[in-house]
């Protein structure tokens, strides 16, 4: 596919249908581009699609059948939008970091292809209001989706949920007062089950 530089090729890379519930249009938005003036659009397209359709597939799809409705708070930025981002401090790591992360049309240095979508489970936020427990859900992906990596910020348990062709299967925090890595490949707490640790969840939230 060209790079949408028109409206009518901007409409058929929107109207990309990239699993059951989620169509390429809703990755799109940034507030970053929209205040500054930036396209918020790929220089590969094929490679953001095939991307996208691995995270949509794998991990929003199943999220949401066993959730309820997601909210997508950040997905897809260009280089420009990132990069912007991160100069100015908007909570955007560099470039060469959100290759196949946030910059979807990317691959890493190791020649990997990845998505992420910073999303909120919105079934799940009454939970985390009334307790502040965040590690249920954390734990519950961990122990049944494919992910690579999840970043957990204060606001509704809002989190980064990565898909990529290396997964590292890692997770951490910016939520007070367990801001840090809850696991990752070598710590005691990564393997096997947790459903201790998701139990009260899922009672509650059904």
């Amino acid at each position: 596919m060209r790079q949408p530089r028109t409206v009518r090729l901007l409409e058929e890379f929107g109207r990309t249908r990239l699993s059951q519930s989620f169509f390429m249009r809703d990755f799109l938005y940034s507030e970053i581009a929209t205040i500054n003036g930036f396209q918020n659009l790929p220089d590969n397209p094929d490679l953001a699609i095939a991307a996208g359709k691995h995270l949509c597939e794998e991990l929003l799809e199943p999220l949401q059948r066993r959730f309820g409705r997601i909210s997508v708070r950040s997905a897809y930025r260009s280089p420009q939008v990132n990069g912007f981002g991160n100069a100015n401090k908007l909570n955007c790591a560099t470039n060469e970091k959100n290759f196949a992360g946030h910059i979807w049309d990317r691959r890493d240095a190791n020649g990997h292809m990845g998505a992420t979508a910073c999303v909120i489970v919105n079934r799940f936020i009454p939970y985390y209001e009334r307790t502040g427990d965040w590690e249920a859900l954390a734990w519950w992906i961990h122990d049944h989706l494919p992910y690579s990596d999840m970043e957990f910020f204060p606001k509704f348990a809002a989190f980064n949920l990565q898909w990529h062709e290396a997964p590292t299967r890692s997770i951490q925090s910016f939520i007070p007062p367990r801001r840090g890595r809850l696991t990752k490949p070598g710590m005691a707490n990564w393997a096997g089950r947790h459903e201790a640790a998701y139990a009260e969840m899922l009672k509650e939230i059904g």
